[in-house]
């Protein structure tokens, strides 16, 4: 049926969250229950207070996030998103996931919701840098600022840049398939209902059931997305 769905569809956008990651080995920033997360709250080190008071917990803190992010590798869905965007069978890519990994694998047209930690940049000057910085613990700019990673900090502002252009692609959706995300992030989880609205399909892929599941055509519980990814791409 999602095959179909995907054949049928004239503009289709994915919607990727935590789940996506998990497959790759990546914790979910909510749920696991790793060192890192037991031993410190994230919204204290993880925020603009942090930043501004507490710098070296901040630092360390985040070259564990980006020293795991590049222990990991993206996992064949990735790919196979890649292809699809490459051939013209989905549209754009919308995530709520700071690992890059989508960006990695060779899609083009990725929103990132809430940054990347694929990058740091300067608080003072703005320069951009890798985040390989962070691995070497360089953690100040030339021009002697501190280097932060390109996410969205707790306590800042979402970008209203990336959120206008992820409802503009979610209402000129035909076919909106999330996966991997329980739909509870607020204002993220608005745009399967702006699809919805604006007439598109809509299809949940999540090991959980989530408060969004009667709204949509098709829900899949009982697949990782990566196998269902390849299984659906052995039929287009």
């Amino acid at each position: 049926m999602l095959a179909n769905l995907l054949k049928e569809s004239m503009y289709t956008v994915i919607y990727t969250g935590a789940g996506m990651s998990t497959e790759s080995g990546l914790p979910d920033f909510r749920s696991a229950q790793t060192g890192l997360w037991e031993q410190e709250d994230p919204t204290r080190v993880a925020s603009t207070e942090a930043l501004n008071r507490d710098v070296e917990k901040f630092f360390q803190f985040y070259r564990q996030r980006v020293l795991g992010v590049k222990d990991c590798q993206p996992h064949a869905g990735y790919d196979i998103l890649s292809k699809w965007e490459k051939n013209g069978t989905i549209q754009s890519v919308i995530t709520q996931n700071v690992d890059g990994f989508h960006t990695e694998s060779g899609s083009e047209s990725v929103l990132e919701l809430h940054g990347t930690l694929q990058k740091v940049h300067c608080q003072t000057c703005k320069k951009e840098y890798d985040s390989s910085m962070y691995e070497k613990e360089s953690f100040y700019c030339d021009c002697g600022g501190k280097l932060r990673p390109s996410v969205i900090l707790f306590g800042e502002a979402l970008p209203e840049g990336p959120f206008m252009k992820a409802a503009e692609e979610s209402e000129k959706a035909d076919l909106f398939i999330v996966l991997g995300s329980s739909l509870t992030v607020t204002p993220a989880n608005q745009f399967p209902l702006i699809a919805k609205e604006s007439g598109a399909k809509l299809v949940i892929v999540n090991l959980e059931p989530t408060h969004f599941d009667h709204h949509a055509d098709l829900v899949i519980h009982d697949k990782k997305i990566g196998e269902l990814l390849a299984e659906v791409d052995g039929l287009l």
